[in-house]
């Protein structure tokens, strides 16, 4: 068997089904190992809610309580489950041929991430956290680290919207729309686990 008729056999001869069982598996394989990365920062927050509760002691010697804008909270949490429907109704339009509408929603998803990002960096801006403050530390890094996949997930958005004025994909066959989708949606997921450990859990205390 020559090289080519191997490589035919078992890469481009593969089925565009078997194609795309694949990719979905990876798919599903890379958002289990981002779900440990995620969920190792969630735990952290909670492991240092046990060590300081809601207040901590600054380099003063002072009392002080942690403070986050509710309402901005709550507005970018919003934001960004709308995005999730605007997503979710980009593929839907594509899967029924409609992609002047699917494009359409794409640029709307890009947006309300756009938004929700900008929220997070004023939120940055006005967060009330002494210097060594270890909630402050895993504030940050807990939504930087969120934000990063959101920008990520809106350069990708925007690549798909891209590629979909060139007429790349079809109602049959758009599994860049629905991977992309699919990220967008698991990266909204985990802000929903975010967003009460952060805020609400901290407001009841």
């Amino acid at each position: 068997m020559t090289v080519m008729a191997h490589a035919a056999e078992h890469g481009h001869g593969m089925s565009p089904a078997k194609r795309l069982q694949i990719n979905r598996v990876g798919l599903w394989l890379f958002f289990f190992s981002e779900s440990i990365l995620f969920g190792l920062l969630l735990s952290s927050r909670f492991y240092l809610v046990g060590i300081e509760g809601p207040t901590f002691v600054g380099e003063d010697g002072a009392v002080h309580h942690h403070h986050l804008s509710q309402s901005l909270g709550l507005l970018i949490t919003v934001i960004l489950l709308a995005s999730s429907i605007t997503a979710f109704t980009a593929e839907t339009a594509f899967e029924h041929g409609n992609y002047q509408l699917g494009r359409w929603m794409l640029l709307a998803t890009i947006a309300l991430g756009l938004v929700f990002a900008g929220g997070v960096a004023y939120e940055w801006s006005i967060a009330e956290f002494s210097q060594g403050d270890a909630f402050g530390s895993v504030f940050f890094a807990m939504t930087g680290m969120h934000a990063f996949h959101v920008v990520s997930g809106v350069a990708m958005l925007a690549l798909v919207w891209a590629q979909s004025l060139r007429g790349k994909y079809s109602a049959e066959s758009h599994w860049p729309v629905s991977s992309t989708v699919m990220y967008w949606h698991f990266v909204d997921v985990v802000w929903v686990f975010f967003y009460p450990a952060l805020y609400l859990v901290m407001w009841v205390e």
